[in-house]
């Protein structure tokens, strides 16, 4: 057989899929096993969202759209995410986002990838946080780029080292990238960090890759800012966000990103070709989850941190283990070190011994090593089974 390119050779599964098959094998055998390990909500996409899409659908709404999305949803986008980031005149200083630099795809993992590809050459170095998202360092190399890991410090609340961030960004450095809040730590980057970060990206005159998927999911008044809303910065940044984790629709696969126009041009280019566009029934649903009422919203960031705060309880009770309080999305992140064990080792036998599937910090690069991944987009009673669980087999040990 003919070799493969390297830009698949070095793909691996992403954790979380694999922790599932192992749980679905176990279950399949008889074992009861708690889910700790999908980010996902487990909320039902708000009812009048349903109902949109499937009147699209009745409607006909089921062919081809333009690919960078319909431009009502377009127009939608721009000023709701414009709006709740300050860009727009009537809530900030900002100019404005334009309709023309908003282009909607299936799901946020494109939305992470064509950016990359429209902006890094083989050979450009990529700065990104680790523990991160997996798919950053996947992106990163199928684009031919160099991946250039920068901690996130659990001091911090999980936000960037700026020493080493300074040590490591260059006039190589093409592209940074940012996801705050962040997976898998639940941290916000301060505003301060990020006014560092900016800085730093228009001295070596680089773009940044905006990772805002949980940007509503935070808590206690913390505000999730965007680095687009600094002076000079909307014309470096693609912001990627979508409702997924907002309005509970992962399996409707939508997503957008904001790009200065010419970039955007690009990236509906890599659309066209790649996905040709995103199912119209799908953008009909997102219309009515931007328009319709908002409570589902609050109503589920309120539970979410009602959640947070006992699984947070639950697994600081337990000898030897801590973790910091999530500022946002729906992890929590605890530090096992106290115990000599692998990260990959803990996950391992909590899932085989304790019947809990979660996932190894290293699952999100070599900086989670010493943690674990919790979710607490489960219901309380799934929270308390699990932790009561854990501690248990941390008993044992």
């Amino acid at each position: 057989m003919p070799p493969f390119t390297n830009r698949v050779t070095h793909l691996q599964a992403e954790g979380a899929y694999a922790v599932l098959a192992r749980a679905q094998a176990l279950e399949a055998q008889g074992r009861r096993i708690v889910h700790l390990e999908i980010g996902q909500p487990d909320f039902p996409t708000p009812e009048h969202v349903r109902l949109a899409g499937i009147q699209a659908i009745v409607d006909g709404k089921t062919k081809y759209t333009p690919p960078a999305g319909i431009q009502k949803l377009r127009e939608l986008i721009a000023d709701y995410a414009g709006s709740q980031r300050g860009l727009n005149p009537s809530t900030g200083s900002g100019r404005g986002v334009d309709p023309a630099q908003v282009v909607v795809g299936p799901g946020s993992k494109p939305g992470l990838f064509f950016p990359t590809l429209a902006l890094v050459a083989p050979g450009d170095e990529v700065l990104y946080p680790n523990p991160g998202f997996p798919t950053y360092e996947a992106m990163i190399r199928v684009a031919g780029g160099t991946p250039v890991p920068v901690p996130l410090r659990e001091e911090k609340d999980f936000s960037f080292d700026l020493d080493v961030f300074d040590s490591k960004i260059s006039d190589r450095t093409k592209l940074i990238v940012l996801n705050s809040p962040a997976n898998p730590t639940g941290g916000v980057i301060p505003l301060d960090d990020l006014k560092h970060i900016a800085e730093k990206a228009q001295v070596h005159n680089c773009w940044v890759l905006s990772d805002e998927i949980y940007t509503r999911l935070v808590y206690d008044g913390v505000a999730a800012h965007s680095i687009a809303e600094l002076d000079g910065m909307l014309d470096r940044t693609v912001i990627v966000d979508g409702f997924s984790k907002t309005y509970s629709m992962t399996g409707w696969r939508l997503d957008y990103m904001i790009a200065p126009p010419a970039l955007a041009e690009r990236l509906e280019l890599l659309l066209t070709h790649a996905t040709g566009c995103t199912a119209a029934f799908t953008q009909v649903a997102g219309m009515e989850a931007l328009t319709g009422p908002q409570d589902f919203v609050e109503q589920m960031v309120t539970e979410y941190q009602r959640r947070r705060d006992r699984m947070l309880d639950l697994v600081n009770a337990i000898p030897g283990v801590h973790a910091q309080k999530p500022q946002g999305a729906f992890y929590v992140f605890p530090n096992v070190k106290s115990y000599g064990l692998s990260s990959k080792e803990v996950a391992a036998r909590l899932i085989d011994e304790a019947g809990v599937a979660i996932l190894a910090g290293t699952d999100f690069g070599s900086g989670g090593e010493g943690y674990i991944r919790l979710v607490y987009a489960v219901s309380m009673e799934v929270i308390e089974e699990g932790l009561e669980k854990i501690a248990g087999w941390f008993r044992s040990l």
